[in-house]
């Protein structure tokens, strides 16, 4: 629906002036004509005609609520007062801006023939082939403003559409804005994690061992205290290198991410923290950064949970895979052969470790096993380099 704003009382004024003072020389030149022709002028022209045209402005100001009923109303007015010549005028350029065409045929009609009626108002003399000139000149000048209220309300209709395309653009940028932070928020969850949960799951472990175990020597428990000193050291170092990235500060350096190469180490760490783990690797050659950390991200998901839920397991690490064939990860541990008090489980997990795997364009599967222990299986997609592609 092409409804206009309402206007201000500042925009109104000017408005309905600017009729005004359109209609007053139509008026004026009117007593102009019949002082030359000594017609008498009477009470209707010094009185009535500036009624009528004071009654057909202040018709105007409902223009807009009620544009044709308002339009056609001043039109046949003015009929009876030339100085409502203006606000005849007003009216027609303003149902002109909704750019309906049946409805400024009808206004446009209807002022052409009043402006019949409005010539025997007054007792001018006219000469005989004036009748052409009592139709052209009222359709010239409907035919202005009904032009100038097309261009007023094509005008309108684009400040329209530029206004909604910037609310839209603007909704649409609040909306990336909000979506990228809750990306934003993902990643450092994972990152948190990542960082966190593996560490923190070995010194948890070392912990429950030394609150259950009282047969312990005192060798055994300076070590377990160390690994718990040193797991808790290597976390904090690990959560200050994150935050640093995070914070974004041009002057840091980027933390060295994990690799495949450092799956070793990885599992050497572990075994030092007490866990019982066997690693078998046939991998031939080194595949892309993407595919080996998360390759190395599944095999610290996997001890994690090992560590967490099945306590003095035996985990065995196995790796294969080469260049066209894909990376193949498996992480197994058998059933829990002690009982400690379990660390708190966030459970998201192994859900970031599938949108890792998704993103690297792999698949990855978990679930228990008939001895009572758990796998984790994963296969990440290794192309051929694009130069032996080529060859």
């Amino acid at each position: 629906m092409d409804v206009a704003a309402r206007l201000g009382w500042w925009q109104q004024t000017w408005r309905l002036a600017g009729a005004a003072a359109v209609g007053v020389p139509v008026w004026l030149s009117t007593g102009v004509l019949l002082k030359w022709q000594s017609a008498e002028t009477g009470s209707w022209f010094l009185i009535g005609d500036p009624l009528v045209a004071l009654g057909c402005l202040t018709a105007l100001v409902w223009r807009r609520r009620f544009p044709l009923a308002i339009a056609l109303t001043v039109t046949i007015a003015s009929t009876a007062s030339s100085m409502a010549t203006g606000a005849a005028l007003m009216a027609l350029c303003s149902i002109s801006t909704r750019r309906r065409p049946v409805e400024i045929g009808v206004v446009v009609l209807a002022f052409v023939t009043a402006s019949q009626f409005a010539v025997e108002l007054y007792p001018i003399p006219r000469s005989a082939g004036s009748l052409w000139w009592q139709l052209a000149f009222p359709a010239l000048t409907a035919g202005i403003a009904v032009a100038v209220g097309m261009a007023i309300g094509a005008r309108r209709v684009e400040v329209r559409s530029l206004r909604e395309r910037a609310e839209i653009a603007e909704r649409e940028q609040t909306a990336r804005a909000a979506q990228a932070r809750a990306l934003e928020r993902n990643r450092i969850a994972r990152e948190m994690h990542d960082v966190l949960a593996h560490r923190i799951s070995l010194v948890a472990m070392q912990a429950g061992v030394l609150d259950h175990r009282e047969n312990l020597r005192s060798e055994e428990k300076r070590v377990l205290v160390r690994g718990i000193a040193e797991g808790s050291h290597q976390a904090l170092e690990e959560l200050r290198d994150v935050l640093g990235v995070l914070r974004a500060d041009q002057d840091h350096q980027e933390v060295s991410q994990p690799s495949l190469e450092r799956i070793p180490a990885l599992v050497a760490d572990a075994r030092t923290s007490g866990l019982d783990v066997t690693l078998t690797t046939t991998v031939t050659g080194t595949p892309s950064d993407a595919v080996g950390r998360t390759c190395y991200r599944v095999v610290q998901e996997g001890l994690t949970n090992a560590a967490k839920h099945a306590p003095g397991a035996h985990i065995r690490i196995t790796l294969q895979g080469t260049a066209g064939d894909g990376l193949d990860v498996s992480v197994h541990n058998s059933s829990a052969t002690t009982k400690t008090t379990q660390p708190p489980a966030s459970g998201f997990g192994l859900l970031g470790l599938v949108e890792r795997v998704d993103l690297a364009g792999g698949s990855l599967s978990h679930h228990p096993t008939h001895d009572n222990g758990y796998v984790l299986t994963a296969r990440l997609p290794w192309p051929y380099p694009t130069h032996e592609k080529s060859v």
